[in-house]
């Protein structure tokens, strides 16, 4: 890359990019809008068995995966309560 290159290739940065300047950043507290957008993501319904247990589907696979696990490697148990 020669010099005309960069010159040029600077150029085209420029006009591509916007300017900075030192003052840019949040133009206010930005902890209310997160705060906000929080509240609506705790606001979703999650569906409750009749048992009371708050668990999704996948939890009750992986469960059921953990059984099969141990009743066909029992001497996994110790590996598996040291990572629990």
């Amino acid at each position: 890359m020669n010099e005309d290159d960069r010159d040029q290739m600077k150029k085209l940065l420029k006009a591509a990019l916007p300017q900075v300047d030192a003052k840019s950043g949040p133009s206010g507290d930005l902890w209310p809008a997160m705060q906000r957008r929080l509240d609506e993501a705790s606001a979703v319904q999650v569906s409750v068995s009749q048992t009371g247990f708050n668990w999704a589907w996948f939890d009750g696979v992986l469960a059921a995966g953990l059984v099969v696990l141990v009743a066909s490697f029992p001497s996994a148990i110790p590996l598996l309560l040291y990572y629990l």
